[in-house]
């Protein structure tokens, strides 16, 4: 498939555009990830969040209550900057080549999604006189996801001489911190001590062990040179890091090239960890260089043959919607032992925790694109079912699985519970993030092995929260909304909505695979019963929707509307973030929002509320809401497409899809914010396009905004692969591969068969 997909910007080397590439130019594989930083470092003043990760990889540490009330939580986990071994040092004829520092002639970076590499261009002049230009390709391998390599090129442009390349392997390296933001960790010790280094051959190697969780991270590095002849190598310990010297000749406009191969292995996943890191080395590097990047071309050719988007009227947007589709990729998991964190791989920003986001967000693209990464990140919420349970007897439950609002290990990481804990509706994105794989997919076994599991237990727990008041409504108390500006509140509509859909789904799957040997094997061994699948259907029935006749919206929740209504208009923009300026208090008392809440229930269950109710609803909170949060204005513009709103549709999906690429939250230096990304795809497919997948099947009703002249996505569903192509007068749904479809477009039934391909007018 032939692409040209690339980020491509200019290094002026200023301090805060270098923080903000140090995440743009992250390379990650969904295993590892390494952030964009210099490979030479910085000056001393300037900011840097050097870091490496590993998915999963953690350290619990103490998070002492104030007030230890009972069962509060005082521990959590934290990812871990498992060490650093992408610092080499470039001196030329004894001057240090340090662009950061000045002698800048040129400089580009650029992030080739087609061939899954980012690379930095720099023509640097000495204080001497002396120019070179040096070219740095850095990719993390997508087949190998243990292996992380570097080919380092330099070329002397007026000079002949000598290069000297320190490579350096550290493995005491510390966490990112900072104190006045509470999105990111408050203190950096190095949680990692060393257990053993050294080399081995002409390989360096460590392995160290997280004091409180246990986890041993290896890592090793070797080195190939290419031309070799004429070169020197020493290999030394100092200071705690271990340092390979390269001394080379370069001769006037010729090249040398060093290529440093890193592979890196856990205990979580392997016995030895240190083993399969070398293992890993020697594989890799055992094979030209060339043969690894075609390997990872070939990879992302067919994933974007399965995934990429063209949108004609918009090249910015068409970039920024391509970015985000492959940052998604580069977050997915290729295991159950870790799910996706708030920044993928490419920051420390939230610590590394994973939340609500990745089912609600970032599950839906993997589900029209590569349903076997769906599975991955939800075979980790069933790794952690036990963990679940766990939490929920914690917080008092009898029955049920409460899956806990932060997390690495499955266990809850909030301690903050009003805003954390308390969010209950966490259980109803995995349990929709299930209902909607099966629906996609139609895979029984996974239904059945884990997805029904997971339904039952998260359903129990709305039958053990929720009460039945004095007029027969099925309510749910005190708990809190995607909102995280109102907490702690009776009957939420969007965690109601959610868990009528939970208990819904639970009871009907259960009963339409009953006789299957697995589904009676799992009521057994859960205890599974008639009378217990019928108090959920019954719950589902009862369900308590807020709604309001005098406004003729649904309440947030039941106490929203009795609250004044902060005057966004007259708060100064310093003042936002909110949260980062007010206490939590003093917002809970007033009717503002940080994300949509309400908005975001009618989109996911538009079938419980008349057109004109959604509607209203949707002026009303589009009024209080400050979209503090990046996984607001993606639902505000789907939920607009929904209700027909096109020209709002179109103005929140910008600021959605370019999130990242323009820093508009000033915060993408942390991380990139997966969770938009995923939203942003959401926007176009489901809201455009109205796409939709209910138990009724596909059915489509698209448009095209104005401003765009078409888009064209490919998307599978039940084995089936399809394209969608979205023009100003007509849309077409054609079937490349699988059997004849019956699906709905614009609101008609359509058979898609012998003819491949349906066209209709809009």
């Amino acid at each position: 498939m032939q692409t040209d997909i690339k980020l491509v910007r200019n290094e002026n080397y200023d301090p805060k555009e270098l923080n903000l590439h140090e995440t743009l130019f992250c390379n990650a594989n969904g295993y590892i990830g390494i952030r964009g930083t210099l490979e030479e470092g910085v000056p001393k003043d300037f900011p840097t969040m050097r870091g490496q990760y590993l998915a999963g990889a953690y350290e619990t540490i103490p998070m002492k209550q104030a007030e230890s009330l009972c069962n509060l939580v005082e521990e959590k986990q934290t990812m871990l900057n498992i060490c650093d071994t992408q610092t080499i040092c470039l001196t030329v004829c004894k001057e240090e080549f340090m662009p950061a520092a000045g002698g800048v002639i040129d400089s580009e970076r650029i992030l080739d999604m087609e061939c899954g590499y980012t690379e930095r261009v720099t023509h640097w002049k000495s204080a001497s006189g002396k120019e070179i230009k040096v070219r740095i390709r850095r990719m993390a391998h997508f087949g190998m996801k243990e292996l992380f390599t570097i080919e380092y090129e330099v070329e002397a442009l007026n000079f002949s001489g000598e290069a000297v390349f320190d490579s350096i392997h550290d493995a005491e390296v510390a966490n990112f911190s900072d104190p006045d933001d509470p999105r990111l960790a408050d203190a950096s010790p190095c949680y990692l001590k060393v257990a053993e280094q050294g080399f081995s051959g002409s390989a360096s190697y460590s392995v160290s062990r997280a004091e409180n969780s246990g986890v041993k991270i290896a890592a090793v590095t070797e080195h190939v040179l290419d031309p070799s002849s004429g070169s020197g190598c020493m290999m030394r310990e100092e200071n705690g890091r271990l340092i390979t010297r390269l001394r080379v000749p370069v001769r006037q406009n010729e090249k040398i090239t060093v290529i440093k191969y890193a592979a890196f292995s856990d205990s979580i996943r392997e016995k030895d960890p240190k083993a399969k890191a070398m293992s890993v080395l020697k594989e890799a590097k055992n094979r030209p260089i060339e043969e690894l990047y075609d390997e990872q071309k070939k990879y992302l050719s067919k994933f974007f043959e399965r995934s990429l988007m063209t949108i004609e009227g918009d090249n910015e947007l068409e970039d920024a919607v391509r970015f985000n589709m492959y940052e998604m990729l580069c977050a997915a998991p290729h295991d159950d032992r870790s799910g996706i964190a708030a920044k993928g791989l490419s920051g420390e920003g939230y610590e590394g925790h994973f939340f609500w986001d990745t089912e609600m967000y970032v599950v839906p693209f993997f589900l029209l694109t590569e349903p076997s990464l769906a599975k991955n990140i939800l075979s980790f919420r069933y790794a952690t079912l036990p963990e679940a349970r766990e939490n929920a007897a914690l917080l008092g439950h009898k029955k049920g699985a409460l899956y806990p609002w932060r997390t690495i290990t499955g266990r809850e990481c909030s301690g903050y519970f009003p805003s954390g804990s308390a969010a209950y509706h966490i259980n109803g994105a995995i349990a929709y993030a299930v209902i909607q794989y099966y629906l996609t997919t139609y895979d029984e076994d996974f239904l059945l092995e884990k997805g029904l599991e997971i339904l039952i237990e998260t359903a129990r727990l709305w039958l053990d929260t929720g009460v039945y008041d004095r007029q027969g409504r099925f309510c749910i108390h005190e708990v809190t909304g995607p909102d995280e500006y109102t907490c702690m509140v009776n009957n939420n509509y969007y965690t109601n909505a959610s868990a009528k859909h939970n208990l819904s789904f639970a009871a009907s799957l259960f009963e339409k695979f009953r006789n299957d040997e697995r589904a009676v094997r799992l009521a057994d061994r859960i205890s599974v019963t008639d009378d217990e699948i019928g108090k959920m259907k019954k719950a589902a029935e009862h369900m308590y929707l807020p709604y309001d006749s005098d406004y003729g919206i649904n309440p947030q929740d039941d106490s929203f509307l009795e609250k004044p209504v902060w005057d966004l208009a007259a708060t100064p923009k310093e003042k936002f973030p909110l949260l980062l300026h007010y206490h939590p208090l003093h917002l809970y008392r007033y009717q503002v929002c940080k994300q949509a809440d309400t908005v975001l229930a009618h989109f996911l269950f538009p079938s419980l509320e008349t057109k004109e109710t959604m509607e209203k609803s949707f002026r009303y909170y589009e009024k209080i809401t400050t979209h503090d949060s990046s996984l607001s204005t993606c639902v505000f513009s789907m939920t607009a497409s929904m209700l027909g709103l096109k020209d709002e549709a179109l103005s929140y999906f910008g600021d959605s899809a370019k999130l990242d690429l323009m820093n508009r939250h000033e915060n993408t230096k942390d991380g990139v914010h997966t969770a938009n990304m995923g939203g942003c795809y959401m926007a176009i497919v489901n809201g455009f396009a109205g796409l939709r997948i209910t138990e009724d099947g596909l059915s489509i009703d698209p448009y095209v905004p104005e401003g765009l002249k078409s888009y064209s996505f490919p998307f599978s569903y039940r084995g089936r692969n399809l394209r969608l192509t979205v023009e100003k007068d007509t849309a077409v749904l054609e079937l490349i591969e699988g059997e004849a479809l019956e699906f709905s477009a614009g609101g008609k039934k359509v058979e898609l068969g012998k003819e491949k391909q349906w066209k209709w007018k809009l």
